[in-house]
């Protein structure tokens, strides 16, 4: 699977995506992650990609023919059709991890586009018949955080990057509430213990500890 992120930010995508699972997915060659520079299409020397926003209101918006070009360079290298195009906004559709599974199933190319600013001009939306996709109720700087968030849930999803499919935490039962080595941690005079159940292995005990704690935290 292939991901292609156009970014005023090259670096923030590829400091992440080379490190870690993914970076070792990419040298498995299970994925890779590329990075395109928006300024590089920006049409003019001084690689000014915004402009003011029509009707007035504070900040700078992000040019629609940058974003659209930036994007066809991207889309001519690729001859599957199997292609997403994904805008970061705060008011997009929530990016879910049942999102990140049908990328994973139904997509081998997904090109994201970082907002910056006031956003991007909609009509490079329009144009690009791209999907607006949030990774959450709050407000960021840029579109580099949920980028790398799209790009690390997907690469989850895919065959091998985690090792084993067990791995999947939303595919086997898990609590919020984490235990290891040592069993007993003291500190200031007061013990901090495992619980018993996790030292019991009784597996059905186990499991429902786990679920309880779960569904106290939902």
């Amino acid at each position: 699977m292939n991901f292609h992120v156009v970014t005023l930010f090259p670096e923030v995508i590829e400091s992440y995506s080379h490190a870690s699972i993914l970076g070792r997915a990419q040298e498995q060659g299970l994925l890779s992650v590329k990075t395109v520079q928006l300024r590089d299409f920006a049409g003019n020397k001084w690689g000014k990609v915004d402009e003011r926003p029509f009707g007035g209101g504070p900040g700078m918006v992000l040019r629609a023919e940058p974003v659209v070009d930036a994007v066809k360079s991207i889309l001519c290298g690729i001859s599957s059709k199997k292609t997403k195009i994904l805008i970061t906004a705060a008011g997009g559709k929530t990016f879910t991890n049942s999102y990140a599974r049908t990328l994973a199933k139904k997509y081998s190319e997904v090109v994201i586009v970082c907002g910056r600013y006031e956003g991007i001009d909609v009509r490079a939306k329009k144009m690009l018949k791209a999907e607006d996709i949030s990774v959450g109720p709050y407000i960021l700087t840029g579109g580099e955080v949920p980028a790398m968030a799209i790009i690390d849930a997907t690469a989850r999803q895919i065959s091998g990057v985690l090792g084993k499919s067990e791995s999947l935490e939303e595919s086997r039962i898990a609590s919020h509430d984490m235990y290891t080595r040592p069993e007993v941690i003291e500190l200031d005079g007061k013990k901090y213990r495992v619980p018993k159940v996790l030292l019991s292995g009784h597996r059905a005990n186990i499991d429902e500890w786990k679920n309880k704690k779960r569904s106290e935290a939902e």
